[in-house]
């Protein structure tokens, strides 16, 4: 029987789990443009100090989702750029499904009103998990920016909330 999956309040202590699992999406190659894992207090200036989660089965971490500020200007103060990753051996088991939820639950609490995501077309788990969770297509972004030396595009997604705003 699998273990359980249990959504919770990441830890600074769960960081070195958490960047092994953002490796594992730079590794891919169509998770994010970053390219390499950035120190814990790095990681920890650039997102939003609440609704930071993982998820736990047993005693391991299978997935973390988080928040970052899309802009420093106080208008945009309610809304979020969303980052989910699930470790490898993890994927497809609705880690991601539940984190996101999660995430949306916990946004809405703490009052935004706009979650986006900006999703390499390539990566159809994360458009679909977006989708699945009430995330619409608004954008598409042709050759935004390098990753490795090759222009990529990006979807842009959001969910507006039914709450706040």
């Amino acid at each position: 029987m699998p273990d359980r999956i249990i959504i919770r309040t990441m830890e600074p202590a769960d960081w070195k789990a958490v960047s092994e699992i953002y490796k594992e999406g730079i590794l891919t190659g169509f998770a994010t443009f970053e390219t390499e894992v950035p120190s814990w207090d790095q990681w920890n200036s650039n997102h939003i100090a609440v609704c930071r989660l993982v998820a736990v089965a047993g005693k391991k971490v299978k997935g973390w989702a988080a928040l970052s500020a899309v802009s420093s200007r106080c208008v945009y103060g309610g809304v979020a750029e969303v980052s989910v990753y699930v470790a490898k051996n993890a994927r497809g088991k609705q880690i991601g499904e539940q984190l996101l939820r999660e995430l949306i639950a916990q946004s809405e609490k703490e009052g935004y009103w706009t979650l986006q995501s900006g999703i390499f077309p390539e990566n159809t788990a994360s458009i679909g998990l977006h989708k699945k969770c009430g995330f619409r297509k608004i954008g598409f972004r042709e050759r935004i920016a390098q990753l490795n030396g090759v222009w990529k595009d990006n979807i842009l997604m959001e969910k507006r909330s039914e709450k706040t705003g």
